[in-house]
């Protein structure tokens, strides 16, 4: 078959592509939200606790402990990520294992178990009869087709464990030294935290506002969801100071 305009990949290339932003929207939405939230916990414990408490330690005390839990969980959040990606690879591989065996030595079974999924999801008898017979003589497509209608296990083969840990790390660094830039420049009194409240809460509409240039949902929805989501775990954060004020 042949395309007068333009190729197939033309097309995919223009129809399906994703942007670099696209690809790692869970990691940086993930990233993200979490160094926003994580590093304000720490001015919001020394806001809660009174701002006398902060200003005895001084501003450089408030950066250092809230670099150091900058870094140190960007770490742990993209060697995390990195983990649980390998894991999930490692899962569904030996899970897909399993059901090649028993294809092969089961075929009767795994029939039955195609068929019903097959009647299901609308199919005539024979029509899925047909699907069952074409899949049996390709066991590939056969384990590839029962891990996502079975099993219900989407395929991680596509993803990189350590890009996605790495993209991770870098939205964590990113928005998290948001809520702590104040205090670069500013003593920690009362009026420093009301700006690290306002960098949070822009941070916050900022990854609402990535997230809505990516995947172009409503962007009231994005932002709201970004900033209730963030706004609930910042006012925990603070509450919690307020107990030892």
């Amino acid at each position: 078959m042949t395309y007068p305009f333009e190729t197939l990949a033309e097309h995919k290339g223009r129809e399906h592509h994703i942007s670099p932003m696209g690809e790692f929207i869970k990691q940086i939405i993930y990233g993200g939200n979490d160094g926003i939230v994580t590093t304000f916990a720490i001015v919001a414990g020394f806001a809660g606790a009174g701002m006398d408490g902060a200003a005895q330690v001084g501003g450089l005390a408030v950066l250092l402990f809230g670099l150091a839990n900058l870094f140190a969980d960007a770490t742990a959040m993209g060697l995390g990520e990195f983990l649980s990606g390998r894991s999930e690879q490692e899962l569904y591989h030996s899970v897909r294992e399993k059901e090649l065996h028993e294809i092969h030595n089961n075929p009767e079974m795994e029939r039955a178990e195609t068929m019903e999924i097959l009647h299901d999801r609308g199919f005539s008898e024979q029509d899925a009869n047909a699907v069952a017979d074409i899949l049996a003589r390709n066991p590939e497509h056969y384990a590839d087709f029962m891990m996502a209608y079975e099993i219900q296990m989407a395929d991680p083969n596509g993803e990189s464990p350590a890009l996605n840990g790495i993209a991770t790390f870098i939205s964590f660094l990113i928005f998290g030294s948001i809520p702590l830039s104040p205090y670069f420049f500013l003593e920690p009194i009362q009026s420093t935290f009301y700006l690290s409240v306002t960098a949070t809460f822009t941070a916050l509409i900022m990854l609402g506002v990535l997230q809505f240039t990516v995947i172009r949902r409503k962007l009231w929805r994005c932002i709201g969801e970004t900033v209730l989501v963030g706004g609930v775990c910042a006012a925990v954060a603070f509450g919690v100071g307020l107990m030892f004020a």
